[in-house]
């Protein structure tokens, strides 16, 4: 039941996406009409055709020539219309695909970073990249064999009726049958296909997973690991993928024999009906193609059925995605923040990613405009959380964040963000040269704007070694750059923004030590007259700041200056001896 609910719901908004086309769909629809109406015609004629036929000597050759001439027009007619409906259906069909395409994209855009960060990144492209796809090749099946299927059955039986009523009424006598058998697969190859659809998303995040990152596989030697995994899931694919396919192949040698029954049942009632001169010979063999007409549609749409219901199970994915309720839209009355002063309070604010896990909890902070605050502790104590919070990548439970007076939850994102500059312990590039992921921030900034900040972080002269140094072209994983050279990057491109407040996380664990001096250096000048929030695990980068916050399970345990905290002999200084501790040299 959940499932038929699901696949209905699916076509519903399939058929919304569709209605934007509905110009070509109407022109496809009457192509489809004529193909089928001149299809039909075809055995009018041949019958016509075999009525002259009378015997030796007996043939009217001129009125058979002439019967031929129109058998021909019609079928160059019919093959215009059907070369017609196939442009319209492939325009049809591609249109909706890059609509929903772009849909799910700017849903991914919009979407909180607690989905993202719940849900496997390969899942997600497998639903935009190859369910869409395969949602793509049932729906151009569908549109080329549904609306001709369904016409050449209804008007079969028209010209049927019209021919001869007791031969019409076998074949639809026996017309249940087919329905039966297309309700059968339809009703058991959904939940298969979809299955099928989310095992193959599972794999391919694991793909992913591990293509990326190959060099830790190899380093803690998971070779035989991962590739058990790989096999695991490639077993549970291939077990859902046979059931599906053994219940879409049996289609086709089931409604065969239906269309057997429905040809037998009119050869041999019409044969009847013949001899008793109640049908002519050429009308019988004009019946006898209509019943091979009437059942081949029953073949094609059962068959079609099964793709559709791959089809609609990789659409209902896709469109969970595009469902997803996206991130609490800004205020109406929201104000841009510009020329932040820097004033950030955080009052009694209690925050966790899982309702079940406590983690920051009655949280107050005040900091002055052009503080340096640090904010030190173990692993897991709420450090990075706190950053999310600041710049509003998830909002409090409760409480509140202020930035110059005003709530952030009053203050638009972008204007809020752009407020911030942010280094992080993990890179961000994006495919493109140097010079582009530079100013990413900044995108009117000049070649000397970028030089100069790629000096100030001590970039520029490695960037100078590359092969055409700023314009050289990167991937989005910095291609061959090292992690200390990629970090660097990310530290210019906050120098060239020099917005009112800066975060730094972990910002140079990746820079060796002699580079890393250098850089504080610049960051202390850079951080001058801007509130800052420095989290690192080397406390030695931290001393001058103007408060240090001590955290641990998402509390201020501790709070002040280097000496001070020192002088207390608390859990800052337990920290700190931890990593300059001596080894006694009596031992």
């Amino acid at each position: 039941m959940a499932a038929d609910k699901k696949a209905s719901g699916a076509l519903r908004q399939v058929l919304a996406y569709i209605r934007r086309y509905w110009v070509f769909l109407g022109v496809s629809l009457l192509l489809a009409a004529a193909t089928v109406a001149l299809t039909l015609y075809v055995p009018v004629l041949t019958g016509d055709a075999v009525d002259l036929l009378l015997g030796k000597g007996q043939v009217d050759f001129a009125a058979v020539f002439a019967i031929m001439r129109r058998v021909a027009v019609a079928i160059a007619v019919t093959a215009l219309a059907q070369w017609g409906m196939n442009i319209c259906n492939n325009h049809i069909t591609y249109h909706v695909v890059k609509d929903i395409r772009e849909d799910a994209f700017s849903r991914i855009q919009e979407l909180p970073l607690k989905y993202l960060d719940a849900h496997a990144y390969g899942d997600i492209v497998s639903r935009v990249i190859a369910d869409v796809d395969t949602f793509a090749d049932g729906l151009l099946m569908g549109f080329t064999q549904l609306f001709t299927g369904v016409l050449t059955i209804g008007g079969t039986l028209v010209f049927m009726l019209a021919t001869n009523v007791p031969i019409a009424l076998v074949v639809i006598g026996i017309t249940p049958v087919s329905f039966l058998v297309a309700r059968f697969i339809a009703t058991r190859t959904y939940s298969m296909f979809k299955l099928q659809s989310e095992t193959r998303g599972e794999q391919t995040s694991l793909i992913e997973e591990m293509v990326g990152n190959q060099k830790i596989v190899k380093t803690f030697s998971r070779e035989e690991a991962v590739e058990q995994q790989f096999a695991e899931i490639n077993g549970r694919l291939e077990k859902c993928s046979l059931r599906a396919i053994f219940f879409s192949s049996i289609t086709n040698p089931a409604t065969r024999f239906v269309n057997s029954l429905v040809y037998a049942g009119v050869g041999i009632f019409g044969a009847f009906v013949a001899i008793r001169g109640g049908i002519s010979v050429g009308r019988l063999s004009c019946f006898l193609s209509y019943a091979n007409q009437y059942t081949k549609p029953f073949n094609e749409i059962s068959g079609v059925v099964t793709e559709l219901q791959n089809a609609l199970a990789c659409a209902a994915r896709i469109f969970e995605l595009i469902q997803e309720e996206p991130q609490t839209p800004d205020d109406p009355e929201a104000r841009a923040l510009t020329d932040a002063e820097g004033t950030v309070e955080m009052e009694n604010v209690y925050f966790s990613y899982v309702p079940e896990k406590k983690l920051i909890q009655n949280f107050d902070l005040q900091v002055k405009p052009g503080q340096r605050v640090a904010i030190v502790g173990p692993t897991g104590c709420g450090k990075t959380t706190v950053i999310n919070l600041l710049m509003r990548f998830y909002d409090v439970d409760s409480g509140r964040i202020k930035v110059d007076g005003t709530d952030v939850r009053h203050i638009t994102r972008g204007s809020l963000r752009t407020s911030y500059g942010m280094v992080l312990q993990e890179t961000w590039l994006r495919a493109g040269t140097i010079r582009d992921n530079i100013r990413m921030g900044r995108p009117e900034a000049t070649a000397e704007e970028v030089e100069q900040a790629a000096r100030a972080a001590h970039a520029h002269s490695f960037i100078r070694r590359l092969p055409q140094g700023y314009d050289t072209v990167i991937t989005e994983d910095g291609g061959s750059l090292s992690q200390g050279q990629k970090q660097l990057l990310c530290i210019a491109r906050v120098m060239l923004c020099l917005p009112s407040m800066l975060i730094l996380d972990e910002a140079t664990s990746s820079i060796d030590t002699r580079t890393e001096l250098k850089i504080q250096n610049a960051f202390a000048r850079m951080m001058e007259g801007r509130t800052s929030f420095i989290v690192a695990h080397r406390l030695s980068t931290i001393q001058e700041a103007d408060r240090i916050l001590v955290m641990r399970d998402g509390n201020i345990v501790e709070q002040g200056k280097h000496e001070e905290l020192l002088a207390r002999g608390g859990f800052y200084a337990a920290l700190y001896n931890s990593q300059f501790a001596v080894a006694d040299p009596g031992k």
